[in-house]
């Protein structure tokens, strides 16, 4: 699934950086679609697309990732990171499906697709309730999303340097 290498460098490497700057990007769109009107209809379909491309992105990176590990000395740091990493596919599933049900909820053309479908979708959708438990659980998993690239940054950076850090300060 993905490449492995990319120019002979470790394909996670440059992989990584597209979900360090997508899932926060998301996130970023996720709450000025729920917290400001008016960038919500500018935003539009760009919300559920960019949290797919994330989506797409996250299992492409930890799946390099596990390569990675498979061809380097086995080290405990190295295992919590490939831990936390795995973890990000659920993160970045639930924005995607939040954000995709958020933008449904506020978009014409969704609703007029839907209600050719389920007849009842006009009663659910334009109840006040729904939309504050879409809204919270959108910004909840958002940043449950970036927290968790932080954490797998955090333990990334740890296993990867913490040798040559500890050589350097001595």
């Amino acid at each position: 699934m993905g490449p492995n290498t990319i120019n002979g460098l470790p394909a996670h490497v440059l992989l990584v950086h597209a979900v360090v700057v997508l899932v926060p990007l998301t996130a970023l769109l996720v709450a000025l679609a729920v917290a400001w009107p008016a960038a919500r209809r500018r935003i539009g379909v760009l919300l559920p697309v960019v949290a797919f491309v994330t989506l797409v992105f996250v299992p492409l990176t930890t799946h390099s990732g596990e390569w990675l590990e498979h061809h380097t000395s086995r080290d405990p740091l190295v295992r919590i990171h490939t831990h936390l990493g795995d973890d990000l596919l659920a993160w970045s599933a639930a924005t995607f499906v939040f954000a995709t049900v958020w933008w449904a909820i506020h978009s014409e053309r969704a609703r007029d697709l839907l209600r050719r479908r389920v007849p009842r979708v006009d009663a659910v959708s334009g109840r006040r309730a729904v939309a504050v438990i879409v809204a919270v659980a959108a910004l909840a998993v958002a940043v449950g999303s970036v927290v968790q690239v932080y954490r797998i940054g955090d333990s990334g950076a740890k296993a990867a340097w913490h040798d040559r850090a500890a050589v350097q300060a001595g």
